[in-house]
């Protein structure tokens, strides 16, 4: 405990709360005395390097090449993936990679290269390894796209994890993107990024930094190629990263440069080269498809902190009916439960939660609950004595079972690393079904346990079961979350077989997406806020979690009402589209604003409702190929420039184009277009790209373009399915994909496939392609826009 730590500590004793108080001064204590008995002391380090070469043993896919301190493995996949592992390092085990890994490729050669260095060749990349170890990735035309630099580790010399550091280089005119949810982003500018999932313990903006769900995972694009690159290691560490400069230094470029440093495990990675949208999908066949989430969670939700009780939420309900809001889900926090206990109902509060659950439903409302992962140890609580009896709770290095601080008071912690714990987890979702709720939002799993200072979560010592390995929170805390998810997903499609769970997660790893999708967590009131909102949902769908959202108005305070509109438009076109706030928070309801934002919430609200079909899907293709719903401007085009470096619009889906309002007082914002003709679905009027223009932005709404010739499913006046097709220029063709709502069970429907035409001056053709070159004309259910644009 350091002096600035003491003065934490006395300041926290004079304040209320969980988080304050004696009770954190002493759990802040607790967890710095576990860690000084169950880590090992700091002592002298050995630095190694790998050294020369010494040989090498080809095998599938490539081989293993063997230095003087070290050996490397190299392997490329059928799909083109590279993975490589020092000190033998393979791809499992592996929290992030499904079953045994992809198939490798037959064709790979492992063959000598100049100065003593060797290079694996395949079809769709060349890696080449110099003679001490530095690693480079190469498109089959030899250009360079990344260059790692020989590691550098510190082992401890009487044994223990070792550090490590990995530094490599970029093209000088490359960005930066992923790493997790970074309220800073999208395009990731000079600097230090933690590789801690960490609770910033009250609102955050732009500048905080960890967040609840980081990810050693890059995309980085530029001029030679699209690049991911994914460490696999759940150790703290650091990701420094420095964007290179053109033409810097006497005439010649400055490559861009990152740099990983780990606080231990295995130093191995998968490197994915191509269009962004390959790398993508090649990066969800290693971990995992994305879940669909039911049609209704695309629709709009409604939470708050202190709804009070039963009667506020039916008046909170009979609202949204009132002002003719179409309400799909409310979610309820954590003081529905008994004293913050979970997995129990507030009696008082909530004496009969079933009857609500089916009065809400009647109304095409969903209950979705707040899960944490704290129990209360009380002998009395029944999850606490289900789990003391299954051994269920992380221990610390003596055996003792591990306690710390949650909203409970005093908690205990599952161990979610352990199959027989997530099991057990996996069951007690019985009682919440049994109460009625239809989904599940995981919340303080980075896991949080309050303390008046130092890391707010468990002692580092404390074990786990890490699938039988065993070991201890340093490699456990970065995948807790993600190994809750799965212990809920598993449990919920055990106990409801013939239902797609819904489920998303504060915290979480790479992986995430296989179980469901996750929350910006408590992002600050502020225009600020609104612009991180959008940075974290691009950067997530970049590490392959297409389905989040923020706290739509802000999780503190109180939103203006034009903050609060401008908000509610972004989250319109964002895949979790959530209003929420804190317990002393303003209202979030959109009455609450007046009758002008009212008026206008009502049109972005109707049209969130109008573009349902088109977000089922966006979700199934998601499902498919890896594709977030919300992509990167740059997302079809990396190779310009501009389009790189523009972070307030983004794509949904192929079709449109969306610039929100991200300051107070727009009413006209500048737009840069992607190439090709895009039309403004509010007036009609036709742009080409690529280039900016300048469109009107009233309070009224925000700008969204579509893409020449795009079809887009769309709900009609009918209520049935209506496919509306932007009018392809002249000379031009255009397509789309359509996958219909086939339920919210397993049913995997079908992929339409439409491509469009011109046919004469007044006239556009759609037609179905049926497979084996027939095209089949549609004209029903059909509304072609953009044809008076003049295009």
């Amino acid at each position: 405990m350091n002096g600035q730590d003491l003065v934490r500590s006395v300041k926290a004793v004079s304040v209320e709360g969980p988080a304050r108080g004696w009770r954190a001064v002493r759990s802040a204590w607790r967890r710095s005395r576990a860690d000084a008995v169950g880590l090992p002391r700091g002592g002298a380090e050995r630095a190694r390097v790998p050294g020369a070469v010494t040989g090498v043993e080809p095998g599938p896919g490539g081989g293993v090449i063997r230095f003087a301190r070290s050996e490397l493995r190299v392997r490329v996949t059928a799909g083109g993936a590279v993975f490589w592992g020092w000190d033998g390092a393979g791809p499992e085990p592996s929290y992030a990679v499904v079953g045994a890994g992809p198939d490798l490729d037959s064709r790979a050669v492992l063959e000598p290269d100049k100065e003593g260095g060797w290079r694996v060749v395949s079809e769709r990349v060349t890696v080449v390894v110099s003679r001490h170890g530095a690693v480079e990735v190469r498109t089959p035309g030899g250009v360079v796209l990344r260059r790692d630099l020989q590691p550098r580790w510190w082992e401890p010399v009487g044994g223990g994890p070792a550090r490590w550091l990995q530094r490599s280089e970029v093209a000088a005119d490359a960005r930066f993107f992923g790493l997790g949810g970074r309220a800073g982003g999208p395009r990731l500018r000079d600097g230090s990024y933690r590789l801690w999932n960490t609770d910033p313990e009250g609102a955050f903006g732009p500048l905080d930094d960890p967040l609840s769900l980081t990810m050693p995972v890059q995309m980085v694009v530029a001029d030679v190629g699209t690049h991911l690159v994914f460490h696999d290691n759940t150790w703290d560490g650091s990701v420094t990263l420095r964007e290179g400069e053109e033409g810097a230094g006497s005439g010649h470029d400055r490559r861009g440069c990152s740099e990983l440093r780990m606080d231990g495990g295995p130093l191995r990675c998968w490197v994915v080269v191509g269009a962004p949208a390959r790398v993508v999908q090649v990066f969800a066949s290693l971990t995992g498809s994305p879940a669909v989430p039911p049609s209704w969670a695309l629709g709009y939700q409604h939470a708050r902190w202190g709804f009070g009780g039963e009667g506020e939420v039916r008046r909170v309900v009979a609202g949204c009916r009132e002002h003719e809001i179409p309400l799909s889900a409310l979610h309820l926090d954590i003081d529905h439960h008994d004293s913050h206990r979970v997995f129990t109902v507030d009696q008082e509060r909530f004496p009969d939660l079933p009857v609500l659950a089916k009065d809400l439903a009647e109304d095409g409302v969903r209950l979705v609950s707040i899960v944490d992962p704290g129990v209360k140890a009380d002998p009395a609580d029944e999850v606490y004595a289900s789990g003391r009896s299954v051994d269920a709770f992380v221990r610390d290095a003596q055996g003792r079972v591990v306690e710390g601080l949650a909203w409970p008071g005093e908690s205990v912690y599952p161990d979610f690393t352990s199959p027989e714990v997530r099991r057990w987890w996996g069951g007690l979702y019985e009682e919440r079904l049994a109460q009625g709720f239809a989904g599940f939002w995981h919340g303080m799993n980075e896991p949080v346990s309050f303390g008046a200072f130092g890391d707010p979560t468990l002692p580092r010592s404390a074990r786990h079961a890490l699938e039988g390995r065993g070991g201890d929170h340093r490699e456990a805390h970065n995948v807790y979350g993600l190994c809750m998810a799965q212990a809920a997903h598993e449990g919920l499609c055990r106990l409801r077989p013939d239902e797609r769970p819904f489920l998303f997660s504060r915290s979480g790893w790479v992986g995430l997406q296989r179980y469901g999708g996750s929350w910006s967590g408590n992002v600050a009131t502020g225009w600020p806020g609104l612009r991180a909102s959008l940075s974290l949902v691009l950067g997530l769908g970049l590490c392959g979690v297409p389905y989040s959202g923020p706290d739509v108005g802000g999780f503190d305070g109180d939103p203006s009402p034009e903050m609060y509109l401008r908000w509610l438009q972004l989250g319109a076109f964002l895949p979790l589209f959530r209003t929420h706030a804190a317990l002393r928070a303003g209202r979030r309801e959109p009455w609450e604003f007046g009758p002008e934002v009212l008026r206008h919430a009502r049109v972005v609200l109707d049209e969130r409702q109008r573009l349902l079909p088109y977000w089922v899907t966006l979700s199934h293709l998601a499902q498919r190929t890896g594709a977030p719903y919300v992509r990167p401007l740059w997302w079809s085009a990396p190779e310009e420039h501009s389009l790189r470096d523009c972070e307030d619009a983004f794509l949904l889906g192929d079709a449109l184009l969306v610039a929100p309002v991200l300051e107070p007082g727009v009413t006209r914002r500048a737009v840069r277009l992607p190439r090709g003709h895009w039309y403004d679905t509010a007036t009609g009027r036709a742009y080409e790209g690529p280039g900016q223009v300048l469109l009107d932005a009233p309070l009224s709404r925000v700008p969204v373009l579509a893409r020449a010739g795009s079809v887009l499913p769309v709900r009609g006046a009918d209520g049935g399915l209506e496919l509306e097709v932007w009018a392809p220029a002249r000379g031009r063709t255009g397509s789309g994909l359509v996958v219909r709502d086939g339920g919210d069970g397993w049913q995997v429907p079908e992929v339409e496939r439409y491509v469009t035409r011109r046919a004469g001056r007044g006239r556009v053709v759609v037609e179905r392609d049926c497979g084996e070159g027939e095209l089949r004309e549609v004209t029903e259910g059909v509304r072609v826009r953009g044809l008076d644009a003049g295009t």
